[in-house]
Parts: structure tokens; sequence; C-alpha cells
């Protein structure tokens, strides 16, 4: 018996592990990272997402945009929880095209809070020129647009409420920001590619973007950052942040959710108590016409 067991959760586990080994596209799958907005409790770490603006400002601004995301977003609930002056004088330091004035020309001004990250280039086109050939994609949406197969019969769990795995978007742009290796022999990097193990193809066009020590982070009262200023830490940061643009309104969603399904529970707990009281009373009356029908028969 004990003998069975073993080789019964053995195939168990090789089922689980060992066919979500590869994903869809032949590359490893991603590891299942810890994030504090996982699961159905989960919330978005502030300083995490401060953090990981600083990375996207110092770093990915200059090729990547922002473009359902205003200044102004930065100040709301949920969100990295920056103060409205805070806001006002970030939104300053950039300068906004904007127009016709009075004259019909199109003018400079500086940011307001009410309006979107500027692009890096003026349009598509100037950003393909500037990469390539290949315009860099719009960051907004990217924690929600990517995503990977973990294979195997992982989906039995994924989908319970307690367990509610959807982080394959943030575990695998973690995992891209870290996976920039040397490539193995026998594998061509054409000019202008990186081997990248999660891209799928392994050939990716944008070159490594961080390196250790690459963003300076507050300090302590010791003097000493708040957390380690690596790729690893760095990549986990600006995760975070991309994240929060993708779905911005998240933590109302599952307060939302939540108050919902309790919602659903007292009911249940009610009608309950209501089919119970109105069937005990049919019972007691069908066993009142139980000794008759037997005579009558």
């Amino acid at each position: 018996m004990i003998r069975t067991r073993a080789v019964v959760a053995a195939v168990a586990a090789a089922i689980l592990s060992g066919t979500a080994a590869l994903s869809a596209e032949g590359g490893p799958v991603p590891h299942r990272e810890k994030w504090t907005f996982s699961g159905l409790f989960g919330t978005f770490d502030q300083a995490q997402l401060q953090r990981g603006f600083q990375v996207y400002r110092e770093v990915c601004s200059s090729c990547h945009s922002l473009h359902y995301v205003r200044f102004r977003n930065l100040a709301e609930e949920g969100g990295p929880d920056f103060s409205v002056g805070q806001v006002k004088a970030l939104a300053a330091e950039y300068k906004v095209k904007d127009g016709p004035n009075d004259a019909g020309d199109m003018f400079e001004r500086p940011g307001r809070p009410a309006d979107k990250f500027p692009s890096p280039f003026p349009n598509d086109q100037a950003a393909a020129a500037a990469n390539g050939g290949k315009a860099p994609p719009d960051l907004s949406l990217m924690a929600k647009a990517r995503t990977f197969a973990r294979g195997g019969l992982w989906f039995i769990t994924d989908w319970l409420p307690f367990v509610g795995y959807t982080e394959q978007g943030p575990d695998y742009i973690h995992a891209l920001l870290n996976g920039y290796e040397e490539a193995p022999k026998g594998v061509e990097v054409p000019a202008g590619g990186h081997y990248n193990t999660y891209y799928p193809g392994h050939i990716i066009a944008m070159p490594k973007p961080l390196s250790d020590g690459q963003v300076t982070y507050a300090k302590g009262a010791d003097g000493q950052p708040v957390v380690p200023e690596t790729v690893d830490q760095y990549s986990r940061d600006i995760t975070a942040f991309l994240m929060w643009t993708a779905e911005p309104h998240m933590l109302a969603r599952k307060e939302l959710g939540l108050r919902a399904i309790i919602f659903l529970l007292v009911l249940a707990g009610l009608l309950y108590y209501v089919k119970k009281k109105i069937w005990s009373d049919v019972g007691g009356e069908t066993h009142g016409l139980q000794p008759e029908l037997h005579k009558t028969h």
C-alpha cells in the first residue's frame, strides 16, 4: 500500500511539474514569484510601486511609453500614493505639446496632472527608426498582455478562489528581465539581437536594460538602501508598477468581489433557513394524511 501511494505521488508530481518544464514557446516556464498583490486578499506595496516608477522613469521611459496612464493617476487610492503636490511638481518637469494657439501654431508647455505621460518618440515611425526597425511596445498593459502556459494539470488548482493564480504576466516580465545570458553553443544571434532564456524564440531586440547599481534608491536611517540595488530587485519593482498600470483599480475590484461573496453566503444561509421553515410545515401536513391514505387502501 505504501509503495502504491509513493508511485501515485511520483506520477502526480511528474504530471504537475515535469510536464510544465517547458512553455508553449519551448523555453523554460518562468518561476512562480511571490507578489504582494497576488491572491484574493493581495494588495499593492506602495513603496514598491514608487520604486518601480523610479525604475521606469530613469530606465524604461527612454524607449517605452505609458499611453494609458496620466500623472494624476499616481495620486489615486490604491496606487503609488504620491501626494497631489508631488504629482503637480512631477508633471511640470515634462514638456507637453499642446495647441493650436490663437495663431494656429502648436506649442510646448509644462505638463499638468491631467496630461498623459509623454511618449519618448513623436510617432511610431520615429520609434521604429531609432530602434532597429521595430517600435518598442507601450508598457501600460504589458502585465496583462503577456502570459504563458504552465502546462500539466496546474489549471486544476490555479482557478481555485484562494489560489487564483493570475500572475503569469508579472512572472514572465520578471523572468524576462533576469533572463539575459550568453547564447549556448550552436545558437547564432543575429546582429542587433540578444539572447534571452525566457523570450519566445530566445532572440530579443531589446538590449539588457538593467544592471546592478543602475538606479539609486532612497537610503534608510543607517545610510544604506532600504532594498538591494540589484537587477532582481529592480525587475520586481518595475513589474509591480506595471501590474498597477495594467490594473489600477485592482484593490477596489477585490473589495467589491469580497463583499459580493459575503452577501451571497448570507443570502444562501437565509434562503436555506426559509426553505427549511416552509417545507417543515408541508412535511407535517403530509405525515398527518398518511394514516387516512393507508386506511383507504
